[in-house]
């Protein structure tokens, strides 16, 4: 008889308890994919849905993707090494999503869009609809795989893997079940993931509770004596990217870039019947993602307080560790379990559904194959998955150098998403045209941005990193709108 067995050191890493609940954590992901994500017959479906997603359901998957690895490891460590101080990004995200919910879902749904830079192909051409996608594959790619990065590195430090072995094995289930079951199965699942982020966050919280000595109270004494419960910083610095003025402000342009012309977020309120369904989606998510913040923020202090309470325990070397470290070395059989299943399940989710309708709608289709079948479709959207999960689990690996996992993916993203919002918002807000002009505005502003935040490291300049969003997004509309007072003929000869 043949005896299987599972291997000894991811036993002795968690536990058998622990691998039951994990186990059944990711068996139950691959059961939602497979009963909710069968049966696709063309791009609309495998990208869409058939837009016939509940909004409940999009409004977790949207906050699960908002939520991703990066709050689970990152905002722990923030709260744990800082204070409350983020919180404040939450006003300038959430009012964000409100001028998304008038001022781009209504155009998105108009023009019937698959990827949201369809958008720019009807509104200015062809030429600026490829920038928009390529722009969006180098942001998503980068700042996905520092998420993808935060997941892989919980992960081996509680199982005690190799970084290069986890990100390879998450890697290769995220493709398979994206490539399987298209966006149904991304969505369906993200609303169980979102669940099971909650539902992790106020177990942990509720065992450090416990474990406080002295109680909550003598919790908030220990931490406010050390700071770590500011909120609010009306300090007027504005290279202070941790002050209410600079960081809600500044929180405002990223979430328009974000939830607004991102195709991965953007896609996920794409797969709702109607407009007015979209919108309401979104303002559920305000409701939905704060206190999974509030719930992770906390229990970064309360992991302060216990440190400092318990000297003779070991300490994470880095704060980016610490509720890894927390997990693998402190919480009982099945807590710890469920905080793995937790940050495994953060690690699935990615962005290949949405970097392959971005290609296959934007660049494959009116580039490369203009009249090939759904069939045809169907099967590069599944190769494009394919690729560009391998592309992500490339550039995660590359990341093991950077600190602040959190505050790194910000700043790649600033680079060029004030570029893709200048364009968003010329659209949108004008009746002015120009399509070369475009992509010169955004090259132009991406690579000013890149300067600038060059400079600022190397201390030539003091310029908090949060403001290159705003600038970006500035000098784009501002190109944009000038180049479109130059005939076009004349701006395709200079260029």
């Amino acid at each position: 008889m043949i005896q299987l067995s599972l291997p000894q050191n991811i036993i002795a890493a968690i536990g058998q308890t622990d691998l039951i609940i994990v186990g059944s954590a990711i068996l139950l992901l691959f059961v939602i994919s497979y009963v909710f994500g069968r049966e696709e017959k063309d791009i609309n479906d495998f990208f869409l849905g058939s837009r016939k997603i509940p909004s409940i359901i999009a409004c977790l998957s949207f906050v699960a993707t908002e939520v991703s690895a990066l709050t689970i490891i990152g905002v722990p460590a923030i709260a744990f090494s800082e204070n409350w101080e983020y919180l404040q990004f939450f006003i300038g995200s959430a009012a964000a999503r409100i001028v998304v919910a008038f001022l781009f879902i209504p155009v998105f749904y108009k023009y019937n869009c698959t990827s949201i830079y369809e958008f720019l192909r009807h509104r200015f051409g062809p030429e600026t609809q490829y920038a928009g996608s390529i722009f969006f594959f180098i942001t998503r790619l980068i700042s996905s795989s520092v998420r993808l990065y935060a997941a892989c590195m919980g992960v081996g430090i509680i199982m005690g893997w190799g970084l290069a072995q986890t990100i390879l094995a998450f890697t290769l289930v995220g493709i398979i079940f994206i490539a399987f079951g298209g966006i149904k199965a991304v969505v369906w699942a993200g609303a169980y993931q979102a669940i099971v982020f909650f539902a992790a966050g106020v177990a942990l919280l509720t065992y450090l509770s416990l474990h406080i000595n002295g109680g909550l109270s003598a919790a908030w004494q220990t931490a406010s004596e050390a700071g770590r419960l500011s909120i609010f910083n009306f300090e007027f610095d504005l290279n202070n990217p941790t002050t209410f003025w600079a960081g809600s402000i500044n929180a405002f342009f990223i979430g328009l870039a974000v939830f607004g012309t991102d195709q991965e977020m953007m896609q996920r309120l794409l797969t709702v019947r109607t407009r007015k369904t979209s919108q309401k989606t979104i303002f559920m998510t305000i409701l939905a993602a704060f206190p999974i913040l509030c719930i992770y923020l906390g229990i970064g202090t309360l992991l302060y307080v216990f440190y400092q309470q318990n000297p003779g325990i070991i300490q994470p070397g880095k704060a980016k560790e610490v509720i890894s470290h927390f997990v693998s070395n402190s919480l009982p059989a099945g807590l710890k379990g469920l905080m793995l299943s937790a940050i495994i399940l953060a690690s699935i989710d990615s962005p290949l559904s949405a970097l392959a309708s971005s290609f296959v709608t934007d660049i494959y289709r009116p580039l490369i194959k203009k009249a090939g079948t759904e069939k045809h479709y169907l099967i590069i959207s599944r190769i494009g998955v394919a690729a560009f999960g391998i592309i992500l689990g490339s550039i995660a690996f590359a990341c093991d150098s950077v600190e602040n996992i959190l505050w790194f993916a910000f700043e790649i993203f600033s680079l060029t998403g004030g570029a893709t919002l200048g364009v968003f918002i010329f659209g949108v807000l004008t009746k002015r045209k120009t399509n070369f002009g475009n992509v010169i505005a955004m090259i132009a502003s991406t690579s000013s941005m890149t300067i600038l935040l060059l400079l600022s490291h190397k201390g030539y300049i003091k310029l908090a990193w949060s403001w290159l969003i705003v600038v970006g997004t500035i000098m784009t509309f501002t190109l944009s709108y000038l180049f479109s007072c130059i005939p076009a003929g004349q701006i395709k000869n200079k260029s």
